[in-house]
């Protein structure tokens, strides 16, 4: 029998691979912290925001998680996103590394380990290829994304 914070990952990715962004963001406690490389710094209610953004947006989209592993305190899981990237139409495969800290049953820290420059360089090209390693370009892809968010946010 697994244990329950290792079932509350299997049920924030089931409901990632559904685009269920309402359920995903019902496994968060309400003082989440979120980190990606992308987005580095997310607390509350602006992770569940991400999500409602990314699944919204989603095109061409599947997902597949496995290795998932939790115990009281912490869990961990493996998962591949694959996608097309609306800012060009370039498809990616992002491989991602996730870490969770938990409390009273919901997930309090989730930090999503990937490559930037490998991403960069799929969902950007030859930009990606030839400068998504350099950190302007990288914070330049980290500022998009904010202002993406907090446009979304604005409007909803």
């Amino acid at each position: 029998m697994s244990h329950p914070n290792a079932e509350l990952i299997q049920r924030f990715y089931s409901a990632f691979q559904r685009l269920d962004a309402e359920s995903m963001a019902g496994c968060y406690a309400a003082d989440v912290h979120f980190s990606d490389p992308v987005f580095t710094d997310l607390r509350g209610a602006q992770a569940g925001d991400m999500w409602r953004m990314l699944c919204s947006r989603a095109e061409g989209f599947s997902l597949t998680f496995d290795g998932v592993e939790a115990d009281e305190h912490g869990g961990r899981a493996r998962w591949v996103a694959s996608y097309c990237f609306s800012a060009t139409g370039r498809q990616v495969v992002n491989r991602i590394q996730a870490r969770f800290v938990f409390r009273d049953g919901l997930i309090v820290e989730h930090h999503d380990h990937f490559d930037l420059w490998r991403w960069s360089r799929q969902a950007l090209g030859l930009k990606g290829l030839l400068l998504g390693w350099a950190a302007p370009v990288q914070a330049a892809i980290r500022r998009q994304a904010a202002r993406g968010l907090e446009q979304f946010r604005a409007s909803r």
